[in-house]
């Protein structure tokens, strides 16, 4: 067994939140490097969380797809505070194993499927377009709250069932569920229990309206008796809908976020994607690559199993970095050079396995159409500030705010 390590950089000092400056949420790369150098698979401590960190692609490829390992909750079930988020979680696809994950995943997928993705295609690009048309004679837009958020917002409150008026609501909810699960939560943080409660109530209003109002959206087909007699329970139903809801945007959002800022600081990229606009594909898979809206997913080991020459035990946590991963030089050539025409780009920004994202296609889809549209209707695009906020999340690259200017 490799000898065991403290995850810590000296010049970050110990691994605790408040021991990492605002640096490396701006830039947690050089901290990646240091890992790599240290070797794919370490043990040590993670802000508090005692545990195996996987930064090698080779090895989170493994543990990503071996059955021995399980998706697990970010907040203990036993813990006494946040029990209506607990509830949530306990029953979310995202934190369950086979055979629940595959039953729950069959059915909610078939709203995800190539067929049904393409059929939203041009209400984003409309939705793209407008959004673009209310800012363009301003010189000057906030690429989150102007753009990316109501863009996606847009689009998976079509397809759930979500009526527009409600939209807003939802951002701040989320904001505070994703900071209660992220790994840098602390006695201090904000719980997201009221957010909780809040989501449940509403959804569980619209679930109820929609059993005697259906309408071609995904909610109400989740609602009615499924083909062969398999259904989602209220609980699995209702924790599918808040999952959708934030899932289906904040991943979207921050990629879109992420995207622009990465073309932005890149101008040779830049002129490139504009000069041949055929290259988003590629393009959008590089920047799901250079910066990963989801940076970390965490498993345990359900038994003994070896990992890069190293025994992980039964019930050991393991914590995936695949914002490292993503960056690994053994996989990747120049990993920290931002190129859109890379190819082969296997990256695990989606992870891989039973548990690939399932918007995965739809996220792909409005980064495309919305990096491409804003390219086209608003020139010379340039940034407002160099310095940007980073949020002080560890399991997830993300924007306070991305204010640009253009014209």
């Amino acid at each position: 067994m490799k000898q065991e390590t403290l995850i810590s950089n000296p010049k970050m000092g110990a691994s605790r939140l408040n021991s990492f400056p605002d640096e490396f949420f701006v830039n947690p790369y050089p901290f990646y490097r240091e890992l790599h150098s240290n070797g794919p698979v370490q043990r040590g401590t993670l802000i508090k969380h005692d545990g195996w960190v996987v930064t090698g692609y080779k090895e989170a490829l493994h543990i990503l797809k071996h059955p021995h390992f399980k998706t697990r909750m970010p907040i203990p079930k036993d813990s006494k505070d946040n029990k209506r988020l607990i509830r949530i979680q306990k029953n979310m696809m995202l934190f369950k194993n086979p055979p629940d994950h595959t039953r729950i995943r069959s059915l909610v997928s078939k709203a995800f499927t190539p067929h049904a993705i393409e059929a939203v295609r041009t209400s984003i690009e409309e939705t793209a377009h407008q959004l673009l048309v209310r800012v363009q004679d301003a010189g000057e837009m906030e690429v989150k709250s102007d753009f990316a958020f109501p863009l996606a917002m847009a689009t998976i409150a079509r397809i759930l069932g979500v009526s527009p008026q409600d939209y807003p609501q939802f951002r701040k909810r989320a904001d505070l569920l994703i900071r209660t699960t992220d790994l840098t939560r602390t006695e201090k943080t904000l719980d997201g229990e009221a957010a909780a409660s809040e989501l449940l109530d509403y959804f569980r209003s619209l679930v109820k309206y929609r059993l005697h109002y259906p309408e071609d959206d995904l909610i109400s087909k989740l609602v009615g008796e499924a083909d062969d007699g398999d259904k989602l329970d209220e609980d699995e139903l209702l924790a599918t809908c808040i999952l959708l809801i934030i899932a289906g945007h904040e991943t979207t959002v921050n990629l879109i976020g992420n995207g622009v800022v990465s073309l932005l600081k890149n101008p040779d990229q830049l002129i490139k994607l504009k000069e041949e606009p055929s290259l988003i594909r590629s393009a959008v898979e590089e920047c799901l690559r250079f910066e990963s809206p989801t940076q970390l997913t965490a498993r345990f080991a359900a038994e003994d199993t070896e990992v890069g020459g190293t025994t992980i035990k039964s019930g050991e946590q393991i914590y995936l970095l695949l914002g490292a991963a993503n960056r690994d030089p053994m996989r990747f050539t120049d990993p920290d050079i931002f190129d859109i025409t890379r190819e082969p780009n296997p990256h695990l920004a989606f992870g891989t396995g039973n548990h690939f994202c399932l918007g995965s296609a739809l996220a792909r889809l409005e980064a495309q159409i919305a990096i491409n549209t804003l390219l086209q209707q608003l020139p010379n695009l340039r940034l407002e500030n160099d310095r940007l906020q980073w949020r002080r999340l560890f399991g997830f690259r993300s924007l306070e705010e991305l204010p640009i200017s253009f014209g």
